[in-house]
């Protein structure tokens, strides 16, 4: 990936089978998805959104289709698992052993949910690793995200960063209504918690563990007023801008509309990266001047606030090579050359 960044402003769960006459309509949804609709992340999901009696179906659906597509983003199929219940993690086992035995050249890692404390999380790393040293594969090419959906993942949240920052872990993705039902909440009636403190907990050990943190799904996706349903886009919006305001790296996303609002939002705008490319381009003509102290719209330019400036244009370089559709439908075009062109060194 351009300068060190994984992309995920985009987790997108599809059904691995549903009962339709093709089965892995979504899944080949999601996998032809062009555009703002396309996600970073592309998860054939085998757990809570495959029916139980269809995981096989969607097992092998993943297997035999995700290979027809040249997908340029991530794929990470979610598996079964469960802390409390060991026949869960036993198909869990499964379930990866087969996905890196037949498709390892085409997935990225696996999500796992529903993992307690840290012990559990290195029970699923260990199953990875013997999956990939069964089919040859070297160690760690195969990696790992874990869905936060439990009290025990949330209350050693700290140590599981920790290990992640020296195994195969890659992402913490939260799971709000898992959680709410094993904290033995109810449903109110007037909208799921913000959750800002475990949020914002998420993101901080996240990012301390070099890890990407990924926001719940929002599945309230329609509204029906006045004899009209419509799709519930204000809502959606505000929680993925909360998510990114606490410094999550990406949001989930059910529904194709959906993925065109995280891609969106957690994308920089074009006023922020002519104003990032900007200050850069005047930053390095003062640099070969010899000047030391650089000021720019009244602000002293050091090496922190640099990054920040080089922190937009690396965002959208990132995206820039894995989906150039998006960023050339919303750049100009001089500008998003010259983003590709700046020298982001600050020496």
């Amino acid at each position: 990936m351009t300068d060190d960044i994984r992309l995920c402003r985009t987790f997108q769960t599809a059904p691995a089978a549903v009962p339709k006459d093709d089965s892995a309509k979504y899944l080949r949804s999601g996998l032809e998805a062009e555009g703002f609709q396309a996600p970073d992340w592309l998860v054939p999901d085998m757990e809570d959104g495959t029916a139980p009696n269809m995981k096989d179906e969607g097992l092998e659906n993943t297997i035999e289709i995700v290979p027809e597509y040249d997908f340029p983003g991530e794929i990470w199929p979610r598996v079964e698992w469960s802390y409390e219940d060991a026949s869960f993690r036993d198909r869990g086992r499964e379930q990866i052993d087969q996905l890196v035995g037949e498709i390892g050249d085409h997935i990225d890692g696996v999500v796992v949910p529903k993992v307690g404390r840290v012990e559990d999380v290195q029970r699923a790393a260990e199953a990875v690793a013997d999956a990939e040293s069964k089919h040859g594969y070297e160690d760690g090419s195969i990696k790992l995200s874990v869905i936060v959906e439990t009290g025990r993942a949330r209350s050693d949240l700290r140590d599981i960063a920790k290990y992640g920052a020296d195994s195969r872990l890659t992402a913490l993705v939260f799971g709000p209504v898992d959680y709410a039902a094993e904290l033995g909440a109810r449903d109110l009636g007037d909208g799921r918690p913000r959750w800002d403190g475990l949020l914002e907990r998420l993101s901080n050990e996240a990012s301390a563990g070099d890890l990407l943190c990924i926001g719940g799904p929002f599945d309230d996706l329609f509204k029906e007023r006045a004899g009209l349903t419509y799709y519930n886009a204000d809502a959606y919006a505000d929680q993925v801008e909360h998510e990114a305001h606490l410094g999550l790296d990406g949001s989930w996303s059910l529904y194709p509309k959906q993925t065109i609002q995280a891609n969106t939002v957690h994308m920089p705008t074009p006023e922020e990266l002519e104003r990032d490319v900007s200050k850069i381009e005047r930053f390095n003509e003062a640099k070969a001047e010899g000047t030391g102290a650089v000021t720019l719209d009244g602000q002293m330019v050091d090496e922190a606030t640099f990054k920040v400036f080089r922190n937009t244009v690396q965002q959208v370089r990132a995206i820039d090579e894995t989906r150039p559709a998006q960023t050339e439908e919303y750049y100009d075009e001089d500008l998003l050359e010259r983003a590709r062109d700046l020298e982001l060194s600050y020496t």
